[in-house]
């Protein structure tokens, strides 16, 4: 088994391009979820509208990169304020309802043969990312060190990625600790004590759940332009949970939270995908016991080992407070 091409499969996928894009994702419901506590399960539904709003306008429509990017972000603000009008008044559960039946209502219209002249349908939309790329400052080739490398679309995809996220840290970081991050944080801990003070809950509910999805639209964008296709079944339901999977793993209610639960979660997921192969092809493992076709489920059952057992002896997650987990549950 060669070890230096597990690590290095591993790394890659730890800080590449995809990691990004979750990391931003799961930044916005880090947002909603961690510091607000809305239990918003459709997320995947922002970065749709996000993606869509971009492919759609620069593939179908002929327009520029740049009113792709506007429409993405307008397509997320308005879902936000259909989904929150109608449920930030009542109980939480309301919200979680209907942010998942909305994001799987969204996959389902987008692939319809409906909207096929718009959406492209089941099959999507190609080569829309052309104007990204050309802003690329970075000359053709491979870069990278040892056997981590990139090609240099992934590597220009991933500088703006992680660049991204640490400007969205930032301005989350200097949100959470201004006086509307305090009042979010109260909303999470006790909306009522809120209420008697005056303070207009439902508001910053609204707020909140428009800046977590604008959020979670630039990372639908940036993964569209990654993969330079968008397709209706790339937004399942499963996204949004893996974004809470990296909650859990980062812990919830911390900046950085989502970028180390995400970092990890691909290098484990990819680590473990290829010590299965490596295993079966060396003959350690008889197809007979796992086939290679079984390697995603497994990978994916042993990650959740994993989270059982963090969840068992840090339920806070690795970044996450115990004092302030505590206090949440009050």
């Amino acid at each position: 088994m060669d070890w230096s091409v597990v690590i290095s499969d591993a790394i890659r996928s730890g800080i590449g391009p995809i990691a990004a894009v979750y990391a931003l994702a799961a930044m916005g419901l880090n947002l909603h979820f961690g510091y607000t506590g809305l239990l918003n399960f459709g997320q995947v539904g922002f970065m749709l509208v996000g993606g869509y709003g971009l492919a759609i306008t620069v593939a179908t429509w002929g327009g520029p990169l740049w009113a792709g990017v506007l429409v993405g972000l307008a397509s997320a603000v308005v879902l936000a304020l259909l989904l929150g009008l109608p449920t930030l008044r009542l109980r939480a559960d309301y919200l979680a309802i209907t942010t998942i039946a909305a994001g799987e209502t969204l996959r389902l219209f987008y692939r319809s043969s409906w909207a096929e002249p718009t959406t492209g349908g089941v099959y999507g939309l190609q080569r829309f990312a052309g104007d990204f790329y050309d802003l690329s400052p970075i000359a053709p080739g491979s870069y990278g060190i040892g056997r981590v490398t990139f090609s240099a679309r992934d590597l220009w995809v991933l500088i703006v990625g992680w660049g991204l996220v640490a400007v969205t840290g930032l301005l989350m970081a200097l949100l959470v600790h201004s006086p509307w991050g305090r009042v979010i944080r109260g909303v999470r801990e006790d909306e009522t004590a809120l209420r008697s003070l005056g303070k207009n809950v439902y508001a910053y509910k609204m707020t909140s759940l428009v800046l977590g999805g604008v959020i979670g639209a630039v990372a639908g964008m940036l993964q569209a332009v990654q993969v330079q296709s968008v397709s209706p079944d790339s937004y399942d339901p499963a996204v949004t949970f893996f974004l809470y999977t990296l909650l859990v793993l980062g812990g919830a209610g911390r900046i950085l939270g989502p970028v180390v639960g995400s970092v990890l979660f691909w290098f484990v997921l990819t680590f473990l995908d290829s010590v299965l192969r490596q295993a079966i092809d060396a003959g350690y493992v008889s197809p007979d016991v796992i086939s290679t076709s079984e390697i995603g489920a497994v990978r994916f059952a042993l990650v959740g080992v994993a989270l059982m057992l963090l969840v068992a002896f840090r339920p806070q997650g690795i970044l996450g407070s115990r004092k302030e987990m505590l206090i949440g549950e009050r």
